[in-house]
């Protein structure tokens, strides 16, 4: 030990020891220890003198170290859910961590999924995606790629889009689309059709030149328009709720629209005749399609959506059918499209010459569920035969009874579309809107594993800024967060 007296040329930064050579002393880490030793001497100095420099020493040094601790480090937090340091959340406000259990289909038909259909408010499509999934936040798009694209990109949770109408059949677009993008079918919805003829108020049938609405609307109503004396031209364009508006935002007093009695509310227009479609079971079917597909289940009806191609002739569709005739598996549609990559097959044959044949995919739609070991067994026995093959989905069937199209289940959380002012509606996406750069930004729901101040809450925080963070109980939610409760997800 060493002894100071007031005269002693000893420096002070001497009596800073973490340790003593002579004694062992028991020390938490990272704390000094201040020892002052003194001994009577000559001078015959105060010991209280002393002692009060040794505690002002050891109050500068503690004071140094606290400082030390807070620069830099883990704390310099970017800001995650709106705070910019953690500790201003009171404990008990804190999100509680998502466990397995909160994972439930349930919710994926609840409020806050985010459904992308096309075309304006007021189109059919926006029904059905009010009916798929009630008090869903409907995204209006201009085409359906770009519908498709808006669920790719995580802009929305689901897509409801036609692909078959009672009158008008198949629509092709979707098909070619379903194969081209990895989406999957996970339910479908059967909507009835309940056309209108709409126009300014005030308007008489006797002033009109023109209808206008989507092709298969103006198909649909042949019939009915000749019936009610409407020798008048009939121009197409791309959906029914947006001839109603074209119609009421250019003011135009010799054209009428083919649209639904919800449009004609929220653009302020007449109906002039109900129900004017020519066959009163005009139903379209559209799919619910999602980034992730679902897990088939056998205690429901279900059915599945393959495509396949071949490329050994014709006789091969007649085995490929009797793969599932066999196994008494009911066909619900079979839809031929070209085969674009090879649109035409050349045989050569040393006794006719060469014959040219158109090459096809096969859209086929079977009821069973891939959970059930008949469809399993048929489809490996469907893949010895053709070249390509490929399951767009297995999914629940549509079993709800049919109702009229005005009974619209709520929509961006309204019961009744005409109670949001034409001038708030939803502009529908284009494909200049959809864009990488979105994801980057706010608004984000970002998954990570841990509590709140976690470092995989820090890191959420440093890779999507101001974003909302879930905490998760365990790694393995990978597959559930594309089931729209997350956007994004980091560990």
């Amino acid at each position: 030990m060493y002894s100071l007296s007031p005269s002693s040329s000893i420096s002070p930064k001497s009596l800073i020891r973490t340790r003593c050579p002579s004694q062992t002393h028991r020390v938490t880490p990272g704390r000094l220890v201040i020892q002052c030793i003194h001994r009577h001497d000559s001078t015959n100095a105060s010991r209280a003198d002393w002692q009060s420099s040794c505690a002002i020493l050891a109050s500068k040094v503690v004071s140094q170290q606290q400082d030390t601790q807070k620069v830099g480090g883990a704390d310099n937090i970017t800001a995650v859910n709106g705070h910019k340091t953690l500790d201003l959340v009171p404990i008990e406000n804190l999100p509680k961590p998502l466990t397995i259990t909160d994972f439930s289909p349930a919710p994926m038909h609840g409020a806050q999924i985010r459904v992308a259909y096309q075309g304006v408010p007021g189109a059919y499509s926006e029904a059905a995606a009010g009916k798929a999934y009630p008090k869903c936040e409907a995204i209006p798009c201009d085409q359906f790629e770009v519908a498709f694209q808006a669920v790719e990109l995580w802009i929305a949770d689901r897509a409801v889009l036609p692909v078959e109408n009672s009158l008008g059949g198949s629509i092709h677009r979707n098909y070619d689309l379903l194969l081209r993008h990895r989406l999957h079918i996970v339910g479908e919805v059967q909507f009835p059709v309940h056309h209108c003829l709409l126009a300014l108020p005030g308007v008489r049938k006797d002033y009109l030149t023109r209808v206008i609405s989507h092709p298969q609307a103006l198909a649909q109503c042949e019939h009915t328009l000749t019936k009610l004396g409407l020798n008048v031209a009939r121009e197409a364009v791309d959906d029914t709720a947006g001839a109603a508006e074209f119609v009421a935002a250019n003011n135009l007093r010799d054209t009428a629209a083919i649209a639904s009695s919800r449009a004609a509310e929220l653009y302020g227009m007449e109906i002039l005749a109900d129900g004017i479609q020519d066959d009163s079971s005009n139903i379209t079917r559209f799919v619910m399609l999602a980034r992730e597909p679902i897990i088939p289940r056998t205690d429901r009806p279900f059915k599945t959506s393959i495509v396949f191609a071949h490329d050994k002739g014709t006789s091969v569709l007649f085995k490929v059918l009797s793969a599932f005739a066999f196994r008494n598996i009911s066909l619900t549609k079979i839809e031929s499209r070209p085969h674009r990559n090879r649109p035409i097959r050349l045989v050569d044959d040393e006794n006719v010459g060469t014959a040219k044949h158109f090459e096809y995919l096969f859209y086929v739609d079977f009821e069973a569920s891939m959970a059930e070991v008949r469809a399993q067994n048929a489809l490996a026995e469907v893949q010895e035969f053709t070249s390509f093959l490929r399951v767009l989905g297995s999914y629940p069937m549509d079993m709800t009874p049919w109702s009229g199209a005005d009974n619209i289940t709520a929509v961006n959380g309204d019961k009744t579309l005409d109670l949001v002012p034409i001038e708030n509606l939803p502009k529908p996406l284009t494909i200049t809107v959809l864009s990488p750069a979105l994801m980057h930004g706010a608004q984000l729901r970002v998954a990570n594993q841990g509590v709140p101040g976690a470092y995989s809450e820090a890191i959420a925080g440093k890779a999507y800024p101001k974003c909302e963070a879930i905490p998760c109980d365990k790694l393995h939610f990978k597959q559930w967060s594309s089931e729209s409760l997350t956007t994004q997800f980091s560990l």
